[in-house]
């Protein structure tokens, strides 16, 4: 593995100022968030702790300097160890009072007489009990929304970060090359599920976080269920699609297979997909627009037959997050920069009851669209 572990302090340094840069625009004094990617984005903080669900974790970002961390006790060491200077601890968890009155203290010593902000929009939540946000806002001010802040910084990545998914992509494309070598009809989706999670780590990855499919007779009318005890027979399609990590950055792409034969609508479906991917590679430039995106794509499906598709998107970002900010969809409008990672994802009902996607993963460069995760077969696989 030749990825880098971590990233120095000069990229959490180039962050806070971005954000900070932005804050002056918008007469922000002091933003205030509280979920692992947000917490991890501006700190570093990488911990699998956030699995628990007890404790709330918050980092306030001030109009000036390093952001301040305002944390639970329990994890002051390991954020003494990120570039963070200023770590403020309770003991938690204290129900009557979870470290709420530390952090209205810290967000009016920094605040000043900016407003106080905090992602509000969509794909944000504030990770503490309602009751202690509305006790914040009573004590300290009400918050204003700056999702466009947060969600501009990373949607836009940094080549550090980007070697990071260029590694997990290439990575999960290797295992999904030795798939025919690891699967065979008789066994059952979840003997299947088994060995391809084991083949993902085996290549390195460090977690198979997510990992979803299907298999069915001739077509699959579910492919995010979890995986039953089902045998696997001849003229079955199989689709996975994993989003693992390196260094807590994804991949998330899928791939499709049949076992000994395909029907011609199904072979037909499949290079639908794929040739719907081609054109959102071509589309997927700078200064283009997600709804460009969606277009392109949704063309070639049509053309080809479609019944629909009602999903709501093909595609979107990745990052720190399986999903994240933009989404493809025929509404969505977010300008397409340089250095953004993204998922293409078209899919189509191609007979009543029978679904087909394709994921390919992919960062913007100025001349176009690169791929990360190695190109799928344009014909569809035969196990």
């Amino acid at each position: 593995m030749t990825v880098e572990r971590g990233f120095p302090a000069e990229e959490f340094e180039q962050r806070t100022k971005r954000c900070q840069a932005e804050m002056a625009d918008q007469g922000i004094g002091a933003i205030l968030v509280c979920t692992e990617p947000e917490v991890r984005y501006f700190t570093g903080f990488h911990t699998p702790f956030w699995q628990s669900p007890t404790r709330p974790w918050f980092t306030v970002i001030p109009a000036s300097g390093k952001p301040i961390a305002v944390i639970p006790s329990i994890g002051g060491a390991s954020m003494s160890a990120t570039w963070i200077d200023d770590v403020r601890t309770w003991s938690s968890p204290a129900p009557d009072d979870d470290g709420i009155s530390l952090l209205a203290d810290c967000i009016r010593e920094v605040a000043g007489d900016g407003a106080i902000g905090a992602p509000m929009g969509p794909e944000t939540h504030m990770r503490m009990p309602l009751r202690d946000v509305d006790r914040l806002r009573a004590e300290v001010a009400e918050f204003v929304d700056v999702t466009d802040i947060i969600s501009g910084l990373r949607m836009v990545k940094s080549e550090r970060e980007i070697e990071k998914h260029r590694e997990v992509c290439g990575l999960v494309s290797n295992a999904f090359d030795e798939l025919p070598n690891l699967l065979a009809t008789g066994m059952t989706e979840r003997q299947a599920f088994a060995a391809f999670r084991a083949e993902i780590l085996r290549q390195g990855v460090d977690d198979v976080p997510y990992l979803v499919g299907a298999t069915g007779p001739g077509g699959i009318d579910d492919i995010i269920r979890q995986p039953s005890d089902r045998i696997i027979a001849d003229g079955d399609l199989l689709i996975f699609d994993t989003g693992s990590t390196i260094d807590g950055y994804f991949s998330d792409f899928d791939r499709n297979f049949a076992f000994t034969h395909a029907s011609q609508g199904a072979k037909d479906a499949y290079r639908a997909v794929w040739e719907a991917t081609e054109a959102g590679l071509e589309a997927c430039r700078p200064g283009a627009t997600t709804t460009d995106v969606f277009a392109a794509m949704n063309e070639v499906l049509k053309v080809n037959g479609s019944l629909g598709n009602d999903i709501g998107r093909m595609g979107h970002g990745l990052g720190m997050q399986v999903t994240e900010w933009p989404s493809h969809t025929a509404t969505d409008d977010t300008v397409i920069l340089e250095n953004m990672v993204l998922t293409l994802e078209p899919g189509l009902l191609w007979e009543p009851g029978k679904a087909m996607v394709h994921e390919e993963n992919l960062v913007v460069r100025a001349a176009g669209a690169e791929l990360l995760s190695r190109r799928a077969a344009p014909e569809l696989p035969i196990i």
